[in-house]
């Protein structure tokens, strides 16, 4: 496929002349830099069972791709952890609920002058 792309792109930019040529080959070389993940290594014997469940970057620790985090936090323990933490927000919204003191009070209270007229509202004199 790169053969074919740098092929169409030195023949765009100029035919088989010198800068052809070199678009031709840093396209084919994709600048410079090579491919993303290193070279393709093409197996030559059958390929060991579960092969597509460790990657192997070419370090020489290959890691697993599924973490074993199931051997080290049992079921329960997982189960007590959940139920922890939902409990802990179930309990803090309901503290939020119990101490909104903007659904007590829906409204500022209103000052009046002369003693927030008392007088007038029927008040002692």
């Amino acid at each position: 496929m790169a053969g074919r792309l740098s092929q169409v792109a030195s023949q765009i930019i100029g035919g088989n002349g010198l800068v052809g040529r070199s678009a031709a080959s840093s396209l084919r070389l994709r600048s410079g830099m090579g491919l993303p993940v290193g070279k393709h290594i093409v197996p030559d014997r059958p390929l060991p069972v579960n092969d597509e469940l460790v990657w192997d970057n070419g370090t020489s620790f290959p890691e697993p791709c599924i973490d074993r985090i199931a051997d080290t936090v049992g079921k329960y323990e997982a189960l007590g952890w959940l139920c922890g933490g939902l409990g802990f927000f179930a309990t803090l919204g309901l503290m939020a609920t119990l101490n909104d003191k903007a659904s007590k009070i829906p409204f500022t209270p209103k000052v009046f002058p002369y003693d927030n007229l008392r007088v007038e509202l029927g008040g002692e004199p």
